[in-house]
């Protein structure tokens, strides 16, 4: 049975599971649908056409599937879509996508979101992702499975972070982070695979030996990056994540501006220096 406190205003309209439960002064709008065991704290805000999973918890003053702010959004039916086993953290925004970006925001399972962070119009959060306090995500970002990111991270819309990365805090990241890797600063640099969070998470000593020579091939051996690359594949031919790191370094070879997913943008969309977008990151 869901428990709703009385303060709490919740749309006749909006779709409850079992086991939900609705703090104070909370606002569920008639588009939402809640999936079983998840609680909203006090003073949470529901809008749009907003779907959260199962086992999720929102902390207060979070504002979930608030409208695009793209200047190119003329109010088009799209939508947010959260997994299950989140957490959202206080002041936490989430906008729903547009039209010309597929439509659709989504966050994966088990992510962390922490205090003051901004989720944007169509940008893919995977699972178990950890983004800290104020990091602010602009349009059509992706972040892959188990990226962590530090306080006071701006990214740039269109920007990749691939999976198992560590972006330090206070970087500004223009372009896309490569897997396994460590990065910091601004402009950020490639300081060395993450292998502390790799060690948690299970990878092997030799994988590890395997991405630190990736690493210094490709970051610090001054070789051409083709040469780099041929020669990682030539030593590295068995591991699946050294696959990983070379075709996201390809892909992001095939986008704009050190960006895969410029390559998905629409031709409607206009040029970085016309990009009108709230969101755009100086």
């Amino acid at each position: 049975m869901s428990t709703i406190h009385p303060t709490a205003i919740v749309d006749p309209r909006a779709k409850l599971a079992e086991g939900v439960a609705i703090g104070p002064y909370s606002i569920v709008g008639p588009d939402v649908t809640l999936g079983s065991g998840t609680t909203l704290m006090n003073h949470v805000t529901l809008l749009g056409r907003t779907t959260l999973g199962r086992n999720n918890t929102v902390h207060p003053y979070a504002v979930l599937g608030g409208t695009p702010q793209d200047l190119k959004y003329r109010g088009e039916e799209t939508e947010a879509i959260i997994g299950d086993g989140n957490t959202l953290r206080e002041y936490v925004t989430i906008n729903i996508g547009t039209e010309g970006g597929g439509r659709t925001t989504r966050v994966g399972d088990g992510c962390l979101l922490m205090a003051g962070c901004h989720i944007a119009h169509d940008c893919e959060v995977g699972d178990h992702v950890v983004i800290a306090n104020n990091v602010l995500l602009a349009g059509h970002v992706k972040i892959e499975d188990y990226a962590v990111l530090s306080a006071y991270v701006g990214l740039h819309h269109f920007v990749t972070i691939g999976r198992h990365a560590f972006v330090g805090g206070f970087s500004r990241v223009n372009v896309d982070v490569p897997p396994y890797m460590v990065v910091n600063g601004i402009p950020f640099d490639v300081v060395k695979p993450n292998a502390v969070g790799l060690r948690r998470r299970g990878f092997s000593a030799e994988l590890l030996t395997a991405l630190k020579e990736a690493h210094r091939l490709l970051w610090r051996s001054g070789l051409p990056k083709p040469e780099a690359k041929a020669l990682i594949e030539q030593r590295f031919p068995h591991h699946s994540e050294i696959r990983i790191l070379l075709d996201f370094l390809k892909a992001v070879d095939r986008g704009k501006n050190g960006r895969a997913r410029e390559a998905t943008r629409s031709p409607a969309e206009p040029d970085d220096d016309e990009h009108r977008s709230g969101e755009e990151m100086p």
